[in-house]
C-alpha cells in the first residue's frame, strides 16, 4: 500500500466514527475552506484588475497624449525651414545670456562655458537653441551645484547646421 492510499483508508475510518453532526460539520467546513479558495484564486485576482482598471487606463491615455504630443513636435522639426550657419549663430548669440555663458565658435561647432546657470534656464535656453538655432548638443561636460536652487557649471559643445541643411 502506498502513503497516499493508507492515509485514504484512514480518512474514511475516521469518517466511518464520527457521529452525524461531526461529519456535516467537516463537510461544511470543507465546503467554506473550498470557496475561500476558490475566491483567493479566482474570484480575487479579477477583481484586483478590475479595481485598477480606470487607474491603468488613465495612465495609458496620458502616456498616449504625451506620445502625440512628441509626434507632433517631431513632425515640427522635420517641416522647419533649415537655416545657413551664419543665421544659426546669430540665433545663438541672441538667446545666450552674456553672464552665465560664454561662446566659443569653432568651425561648425561652439563651446559653450557655464557658470552658476539655473537648471531651468539651462532647460529652456537648450529647448530654444534646438528650436531658433537648430544647433544640436553633442558634449555636456556639466556639474550640479546646489544654492538655494540647482545650477550648473561646465561646458556643453553644439553643433551647427551645415550648409543650411536642418540637423
Amino acid at each position: 500500500m502506498s502513503a497516499l492510499q493508507t492515509l485514504r483508508s484512514n480518512a474514511q475510518a475516521r469518517w466511518q466514527t464520527m457521529t452525524l453532526r461531526e461529519q456535516r460539520g467537516v463537510t461544511v467546513l470543507a465546503a467554506l475552506l473550498g470557496v475561500l479558495l476558490f475566491w483567493f484564486i479566482a474570484i480575487a485576482p479579477a477583481l484586483n484588475t478590475l479595481r485598477d482598471t480606470d487607474l491603468r487606463r488613465a495612465k495609458v491615455e496620458q502616456q498616449h497624449a504625451h506620445m502625440l504630443a512628441l509626434d507632433a513636435q517631431a513632425k515640427a522639426l522635420q517641416t522647419r525651414t533649415p537655416i545657413s550657419r551664419d543665421e544659426a549663430l546669430r540665433q545663438l548669440q541672441s538667446l545666450t545670456p552674456n553672464t552665465q555663458m560664454q561662446l566659443h565658435v569653432q568651425g561648425d561647432r561652439v563651446t559653450v562655458q557655464l557658470k552658476a546657470v539655473p537648471a531651468p534656464v539651462l532647460a529652456d535656453w537648450l529647448a530654444q537653441t534646438r528650436h531658433q538655432a537648430q544647433a544640436l548638443p553633442l558634449e555636456a561636460h556639466l556639474t550640479r551645484s546646489h544654492a538655494e536652487a540647482v545650477v550648473w557649471d561646465g561646458n556643453m559643445v553644439l553643433s551647427l547646421p551645415h550648409r543650411g541643411i536642418a540637423p
